[in-house]
């Protein structure tokens, strides 16, 4: 075989291999794992390999061994030492040259068919740009490898790991509620922070202005929605809460509503109220004020009271509500005879009994509200007591200031013991103080003790009375608390006496 013959079936074979080596399998493998490089959204795929790639590469293998061994033979035929007349046509380096031939073309071979990630073998590791560094799931604290993820607040977590703090569910929403560092959905966040009304339980609306806008209580810190003050909601005629839609209040018949915790501890009746009548009696005459005159006790409706104020000529009121009056005018008044019966969210089977009050000292009576909690019954009595006391002892035409404030006083200091036993207003009088708490306290162990929620009742009415906006109960009141705490409760009655004002 020529030489020129032999060089060009190597060199077909030679181009058999180049076009046969990057074309096989471009149809298989497509299901691979991509392997990223540079940027994240950058990949690549390995080299795909047919199912029959081992066979086809020992085929090749043996072809290119025959070719060899074919020039070889060649090779080997011609006689020794001498030369053929082409072999002296050819350059010197020839037969190195085709050495170098075979070995490129043993090199393309192999690398045409580059062997297979064994299956056990690791995946290569993400590559990550120059100076960026690892992502670490703010969730679940591991390494964020593949897929998709989010970056909130400096931080990087997987989908399945930005999760609500209310719900503990994950956020798949495009909006959503911060609150510090902590995310939520926006519904979990209004239910956590958007106000709700007390009364309906509704969110409450925003404004024209698009504000939250409501109203709330100064002590019990009831919110709810301003009209709520205008559609006839119920309120409470002692603790002053509405009524909310899920606990229904209970009618006094007199246009009056009770809540159920000023329930438990309501008087209903002028049998009932005795024995709290004297226990406060007893406490003034602890500190020294003792009364000389029987005043008889009635609790009574709320249209006996009011005819019972229009009937008296001189006396100044407590608007919009009066509770309690201290009678010096001869009247016929309707009590309260026997205890009403609960029906149906309603006081039901009410007595009443007409009684004719005759003059015989500057009191003649004094009047209470019935229904009212024990602790706000017993501050009313001690506030009419004051005003008895006062006229049956000569302190004649004090201006409202002077004479509801001082009354305010002791209405105040009787709460203050009740609901603070021990406590010492007035550093002039420790030792009637002390008796007049000792006998307050133990009527009231005598009723077994008050409940946390008449101990809230006592410290509610005792903010009414120091927070007070009209000018003769709250403004009096507070002057003579003042006056009262700087010279003690005995000296500021006698300056009374003498000047008709507080000492200043």
């Amino acid at each position: 075989m020529a030489p020129t013959e032999r060089k060009s079936r190597f060199m077909k074979w030679l181009s058999k291999l180049f076009r046969s080596g990057p074309s096989r399998g471009n149809a298989a493998g497509s299901n691979r794992h991509p392997q990223l490089i540079g940027d994240e959204n950058m990949i690549w795929r390995a080299p795909p390999r047919s199912l029959d790639d081992p066979s086809r590469a020992q085929k090749e293998k043996e072809e290119l061994d025959h070719a060899i061994a074919l020039s070889l033979a060649e090779d080997l035929k011609r006689p020794s030492g001498r030369f053929l007349a082409e072999d002296l046509k050819r350059p010197s380096g020839y037969r190195w040259q085709a050495e170098k031939d075979e070995e490129l073309a043993r090199s393309l071979q192999d690398s045409s068919n580059p062997p297979l990630y064994p299956p056990y073998a690791p995946a290569p590791a993400p590559y990550y740009p120059y100076g960026q560094t690892r992502r670490i799931c703010g969730g679940c604290k591991q390494e964020i490898r593949f897929g998709s993820y989010l970056g909130c607040m400096g931080t990087y977590f997987h989908p399945q790991c930005f999760c609500c703090r209310s719900c503990g569910r994950p956020i798949v929403e495009n909006e959503f509620s911060l609150s510090g560092r902590d995310p939520y959905h926006k519904s979990c966040f209004k239910e956590l922070a958007h106000p709700k009304c007390e009364v309906c339980h509704q969110f409450i609306p925003t404004n024209r202005a698009g504000l939250i806008e409501y109203r709330c209580h100064p002590f019990w810190s009831q919110k709810y929605c301003p009209s709520h003050e205008h559609d006839n909601t119920a309120r409470c005629c002692s603790c002053e809460r509405l009524e909310s839609w899920d606990a229904r209040y209970v009618s006094l018949g007199d246009g009056r509503s009770l809540c159920f915790e000023c329930m438990e501890s309501a008087i209903m009746d002028t049998g009932d109220c005795q024995p709290l009548y004297h226990a406060i009696r007893d406490y003034y005459e602890g500190m020294n004020m003792r009364l000389d005159q029987q005043i008889p006790m009635l609790l009574v409706e709320r249209h006996a009271l009011n005819e019972a104020i229009v009937g008296e000529k001189s006396g100044l009121h407590h608007m919009p509500e009066t509770r309690g009056l201290c009678l010096s005018e001869e009247q016929t008044v309707t009590s309260i005879l026997k205890r009403p019966t609960f029906g149906r969210h309603q006081l039901v089977g009410i007595k009443t009994q007409p009684q004719k009050l005759t003059r015989k000292c500057e009191v003649t009576a004094i009047l209470v509200l019935y229904g009212l909690p024990r602790l706000l019954t017993g501050a009313i009595l001690a506030h009419e007591l004051m005003h008895g006391w006062l006229r049956l002892k000569g302190y004649r035409n004090l201006n409202p200031e002077v004479e509801e404030g001082i009354c305010q006083v002791l209405s105040y200091m009787w709460l203050e013991s009740e609901v603070m036993p021990g406590f010492k207003n007035m550093p002039s009088s420790s030792t009637s103080t002390s008796a007049a708490s000792s006998s307050s306290s133990s009527s009231s162990s005598k009723k077994g003790g008050k409940s946390k929620v008449e101990h809230k009742l006592g410290e509610f009415f005792m903010h009414q009375i120091a927070n007070d906006s009209s000018p003769a109960y709250g403004g009096g009141f507070r002057a003579a608390n003042a006056a009262v705490n700087k010279y003690g409760l005995r000296r500021t009655l006698d300056h009374i006496h003498l000047t008709g004002n507080f000492p200043l």
